[in-house]
């Protein structure tokens, strides 16, 4: 979708990735409620089809995508227990000194600057929506870099959306 809600063509990669939110119970709805939940004191009358909009030009990115199948398999890796120990316990664990989950977040955190790390930041405290879901520990599956990937998407949506904002000002 372009800034007029125009599909533009997605490559195999981005589809892939998209898919793989899905697949994980993650949706563009998800993301922009974040989104929105990040920005609605600073937009007033702030829509959720515009967070849904910068969601998306987020997610065209190459370097998201490349940390979604990355994060993800990873995750999916460690459900099926293919990778060995004691990397496969500190991922089912979320062990808070792992901080390799952090990194790959923050590569799509740094996409629109500074302001999405106090975004992040936020988000990532405060787990609302479905990072409360990605959090619970007790659906069997493995959401490891998954909560990660998604708080830094929804933060550097809230980010694009904000430099956007401040340049029509």
């Amino acid at each position: 979708m372009s800034e007029h809600n125009t599909p533009e063509p997605q490559s195999e990669v981005e589809k892939k990735a998209r898919q793989l939110l899905h697949d994980r119970g993650v949706t563009e709805d998800h993301l922009a409620e974040l989104v929105h939940y990040l920005q609605s004191q600073y937009h007033e009358n702030l829509e959720l089809e515009t967070c849904k909009i910068n969601v998306d030009r987020v997610l065209a990115k190459r370097e998201v995508q490349n940390a979604i199948l990355t994060g993800v398999q990873l995750d999916i890796l460690a459900e099926q227990n293919k990778l060995e120990e004691p990397l496969l316990q500190i991922l089912k664990k979320d062990e808070g000194l792992y901080g390799v989950d952090e990194v790959i977040a923050l590569s799509i955190v740094n996409i629109y600057g500074s302001i999405g790390f106090t975004n992040y930041g936020f988000i990532d405290k405060q787990k609302p929506g479905i990072l409360r879901m990605l959090n619970d520990k007790s659906t069997g599956q493995c959401h490891t870099f998954l909560d990660d990937i998604v708080g830094a998407i929804a933060a550097a949506a809230s980010s694009r959306l904000a430099h956007r904002a401040n340049n029509s000002e």
